[in-house]
């Protein structure tokens, strides 16, 4: 999708889009930031034009993505490195580096960016980084952790045990898990409900999902997807569903489904799930646009990303990006 045009061209052009963008979000442009997991660099995407605006060089194997609320910062940790970096969304450029107890995954942070929860892979543990210190305040043991979640309260994370079978809720005030909520299986990505009463997660082996009671801390129903043809996915073994994400409003959980090379959206109110929405092939993660008009979903095997229109589950533009995409994340991030 890149575009190369003389230097001036491309200076009018760029400022022309940006204008566009910014005029049609309020002073806001909504960038998709996609890491490829098997490269050194986040490709940089314009939901204003659907086009590719910048590639951030961060190092080998980038492997999460999160954000504060108010789009001014990025963070990704990158395992080669054992690191969490900070990007200035508004330039591109790394402006902080922060080193972590060991190989860190799937990261979260807390809607003021105080702190940012960083699973540790091979600590069996998860870093909780002060980014005002910049640096790790606490070490929480977990065993075999993934992936962190927010989903809105600043004094509230979440990470998953795949080694207990459980994801845990991480009190920031007492710096200390205040629950444990089993989810039936090994959990692979998940989402938290907005009034945090529900997890939605993709479990190993299940093509499907199962819904979890938070203060319960029960199962309480497994959803399975229609049958698919033997998974193929080199980056996700034993996983044939690797992506799932809540709409803004918390109506509909899109699914992804590796193994099919597509998405099915499954309607909270009805429990009834939507033909399948065809992307690339092994799409791997789902993040929606704030504003809920783009589902946004990486396509690991065919290196591009899928966007998708939210509301008639129409693809509208399919970008290429990196090797190996995985985290996608949309952040609306101001002009000024």
């Amino acid at each position: 999708m890149r575009i190369i045009v003389p230097s001036i061209a491309m200076g009018i052009a760029f400022a022309l889009a940006t204008a566009a963008g910014a005029a049609s979000t309020g002073g806001a442009r909504m960038l998709l930031y996609v890491d490829n997991s098997l490269g050194n660099d986040i490709s940089v995407i314009d939901l204003g034009t659907l086009r590719i605006v910048d590639t951030i060089k961060v190092g080998d194997q980038p492997h999460a993505l999160c954000a504060p609320a108010d789009g001014r910062r990025l963070f990704t940790t990158i395992e080669s490195e054992n690191t969490l970096k900070t990007i200035d969304t508004a330039t591109g450029k790394i402006i902080g580096t922060i080193a972590v107890t060991g190989k860190p995954n799937e990261c979260a942070s807390t809607p003021d960016g105080h702190y940012v929860g960083v699973p540790i892979r091979d600590g069996n543990s998860v870093d909780i980084v002060d980014m005002g210190r910049k640096a790790v305040v606490k070490v929480l043991p977990v065993k075999i952790p993934h992936n962190c979640f927010n989903a809105g309260d600043p004094n509230v994370l979440y990470v998953s045990s795949m080694g207990s079978n459980e994801i845990d809720v991480i009190d920031l005030k007492k710096m200390d898990y205040s629950a444990r909520v089993p989810v039936g299986g090994i959990p692979r990505p998940y989402a938290v409900s907005n009034d945090e009463k529900t997890i939605y997660t993709a479990l190993t082996s299940l093509h499907g999902f199962a819904i979890a009671d938070v203060p319960g801390r029960k199962v309480v129903e497994r959803v399975e997807l229609p049958p698919a043809p033997p998974l193929n996915c080199p980056l996700e073994v034993n996983t044939p569903t690797h992506g799932l994400a809540l709409t803004p409003d918390g109506r509909q959980l899109w699914v992804t489904s590796l193994a099919d090379g597509g998405m099915y959206v499954y309607d909270l109110a009805t429990r009834k799930i939507s033909p399948m929405i065809h992307v690339g092939k092994c799409p791997n993660w789902v993040a929606f646009s704030p504003d809920g008009k783009y589902c946004v979903v990486s396509n690991s095997d065919d290196n591009d990303c899928s966007i998708i229109d939210a509301h008639t589950h129409r693809e509208v533009a399919r970008v290429k990006v990196g090797k190996g995409p995985k985290r996608v994340l949309v952040v609306r991030v101001p002009t000024a």
